[in-house]
């Protein structure tokens, strides 16, 4: 009887995960949670405007999912935030779908979020999947105000227990983090002019602003493929990458700052890539660096660009 009221009270976890062309990749994180030891939870898998798979086999494969889908690929924001809109649970798990979780994985993020109220999100210590004692995510340094750069602690380091301390750090990592609803509710849901790339650092800003912390919780484990739909060198993450950075310097930097932000990015970082990309021939990155801050630069006025 003791153990049924225990598991009546644990908080309901919604689990997200979006699919856009990868049904194979995305069957095998489903048939992962499927071990997990957590009792609550709710699965919810976005299929993103997928042109080629057929996702109504997930569905059928895994029913316990509820599949949403998407006639259009709305990036990752627009296709989490489909499924944020229907999702019930108190904490909501973001989880890419080229990651796969380790049974007892939860637990600790639901304990550590139910231990501490501050906390707005949590991620998981994130190793690679395919060298899964080799760390990609032990927390983020400090986003540098110049250069909008930040590196991964821990990243490419093999696991030897060195990052198995806790606590708060500058940011999550989209590929797995944990975000309490009612910080959702404070500010909103993830902001889907990015696309792809910066949204949950923008996220996780706008969530700092409103007194919430960031958490890295090691007693959780999640293995990551990185990168299996964009690619590691790709056009499409190229542009998006340095599209964002520029968008995120305008919506989360305010004053002079701000403006000395920009005028790096613009008149060092820009003709640097364009340089780099050059001298390497690849042509076709010059050209998607180019389309990125030609973006920027027309919408520079844009009111979507403002602070939220």
């Amino acid at each position: 009887m003791e153990r049924q009221k225990e598991v009546i009270t644990q908080p309901l976890v919604s689990i997200i995960t979006v699919n856009f062309n990868q049904v194979e990749v995305t069957a095998a994180l489903l048939q992962s949670l499927r071990a997990i030891t957590y009792p609550r939870v709710e699965i919810l898998v976005v299929d993103n405007g997928s042109t080629t798979g057929n996702p109504d086999s997930l569905a059928t494969d895994y029913p316990e999912i509820t599949l949403i889908k998407s006639n259009e690929n709305l990036g990752f924001a627009g296709g989490n935030n489909l499924a944020v809109r229907v999702a019930t649970g108190e904490y909501l798990l973001f989880l890419n779908n080229d990651t796969e979780v380790t049974p007892g994985f939860l637990e600790p993020l639901v304990e550590r979020m139910a231990a501490d109220p501050t906390i707005g999100m949590i991620s998981p210590k994130i190793r690679f999947f395919h060298t899964p004692d080799m760390i990609q995510y032990a927390g983020y340094t400090p986003m540098h105000p110049l250069t909008l750069r930040q590196h991964l602690i821990g990243f490419h380091e093999t696991d030897h227990g060195q990052y198995d301390r806790g606590g708060y750090t500058y940011s999550i990592h989209g590929a797995a983090m944990m975000v309490r609803r009612q910080a959702i509710e404070k500010i909103g849901m993830m902001e889907e002019l990015y696309f792809l790339y910066y949204e949950e650092h923008d996220w996780a800003a706008r969530i700092k602003r409103v007194g919430y912390k960031i958490y890295y919780e090691p007693d959780s484990l999640v293995l990551h493929k990185e990168s299996v739909t964009t690619g590691r060198e790709s056009p499409l993450k190229t542009y998006y990458i340095n599209r964002n950075r520029f968008l995120f310097a305008r919506r989360n930097f305010r004053g002079v700052s701000r403006w000395i932000t920009l005028m790096y990015l613009s008149l060092i970082a820009f003709p640097k890539a364009l340089i780099s990309y050059s001298v390497r021939k690849r042509f076709d990155l010059v050209r998607e660096v180019w389309r990125a801050y030609s973006w920027n630069f027309v919408h520079i006025f844009k009111r979507s660009d403002k602070l939220t």
